[in-house]
């Protein structure tokens, strides 16, 4: 398993829509893997490929407090979301250390496939909701920070290109 090196905002490849897998094969089976081994090494709870440059539907995550049950969801689709809303502050592997709320619906039905093709359907609140939402945003080209106002998304990004020349140096 490899480290995957994660995308960094404002980079444009964090704004490429993913396209559907089609092979259930032994090469996605090596890229879930990889961002599972990415993802539990960031630290993160959530994954998704287009982060990794990856422009598939493909989604890792765990949100359990032992840390030890991955999820993947391939070709995840929305099915349902509730009308109740709740504020969750989020954070983003492709945004270090910015944490900023946002507003999601609270409740959400989705269904997608296993990384072996199988099809399976999950409904899910709190934190299960809200990375399911997150993460498919990254699938569909968009950031965390596109929920903020345009102030602070403006200063993340100052900050993420700061951070990135500071780390080229």
């Amino acid at each position: 398993m490899a480290i995957l090196p994660i995308l960094c905002y404002p980079d444009p490849r964090l704004r490429v829509v993913a396209k559907p897998v089609v092979h259930f094969d032994d090469s996605l089976q090596a890229t879930v893997a990889d961002m599972a081994h990415t993802m539990y090494e960031a630290p993160g709870v959530g994954l998704a490929a287009t982060q990794v440059d990856i422009h598939l539907r493909i989604i890792v995550m765990d949100v359990s407090d032992a840390r030890n049950e991955l999820l993947v969801f391939i070709n995840p689709e929305l099915l349902w979301v509730s009308e109740e809303k709740k504020l969750w502050k989020e954070g983003c592997l492709s945004v270090p250390d910015f944490f900023d709320e946002v507003e999601r619906p609270d409740r959400v039905q989705v269904k997608a496939h296993d990384q072996f093709g199988r099809p399976f359907e999950v409904e899910g609140d709190g934190l299960l909701a809200v990375c399911l939402q997150h993460e498919m945003d990254h699938l569909l080209g968009k950031v965390f920070v596109e929920y903020l106002s345009p102030l602070k998304r403006l200063r993340i990004k100052g900050k993420m290109k700061k951070r990135e020349r500071s780390l080229q140096e």
